[in-house]
């Protein structure tokens, strides 16, 4: 199967996904993101802000405020394919954009650097045991991710694993993915 393919498939099984099983799945999913040493040692962490079928978010950015941890999420720029983080201490800060996506206010947000963001959990519709994964489509984490020099971890349900992922050289893989039942330390594979 080619990404498109997949993408399809794999958002038919998170859109099967009742949602007793989705809110579990996912506090299990933060729980173990909590007991990382990538957690535990970071102070500046990117997130995006999620919506369902997405692994939920937001109670790891209330997770994040509780400790004291600077906490960003993206903001996308679709003329310019290119997306940037902004400090938010609110979800107040954030405001809808297209798709339905919550974005940081930019009048009201501090844009960082993408050299401060200690751990950055990159979102994704698919992942195989490599740490390659199968976006939305836009591309954006590719590109941001072709000069991070920190810490990359993805947030799956096991639904979302697949055994074979068509990757691109442009693809860059994260380094952890952690789902309900397991972690994965892809840098080992």
């Amino acid at each position: 199967m080619n990404k498109k393919e997949w993408r399809q498939q794999i958002l038919r099984r998170l859109a099967a996904m009742d949602l007793l099983t989705y809110e579990q799945n996912s506090f299990e999913i933060s729980q173990k993101l909590f007991q990382t040493d990538e957690w535990n040692h970071s102070s500046t962490i990117g997130v995006t802000i999620s919506r369902r079928p997405e692994v939920d978010t937001w109670q790891i950015i209330r997770k994040g405020w509780q400790e004291g941890k600077r906490i960003v999420v993206p903001r996308c720029f679709p003329k310019e394919r290119s997306m940037n983080f902004h400090v938010i201490e609110s979800f107040k800060q954030l405001e809808n954009v297209y798709l339905d996506l919550y974005e940081p206010k930019l009048l009201e947000t501090e844009e960082v650097r993408k050299e401060e963001i200690d751990l950055l959990i990159v979102p994704g519709v698919a992942f195989h045991q490599s740490g390659y994964r199968i976006g939305f489509g836009g591309g954006y984490y590719d590109r941001y991710l072709q000069d991070y020099q920190g810490k990359t971890v993805s947030l799956a349900f096991s639904c979302q694993l697949i055994d074979h992922i068509p990757n691109e050289p442009h693809d860059i893989p994260v380094q952890q993915i952690i789902t309900e039942h397991e972690f994965i330390n892809c840098t080992k594979q």
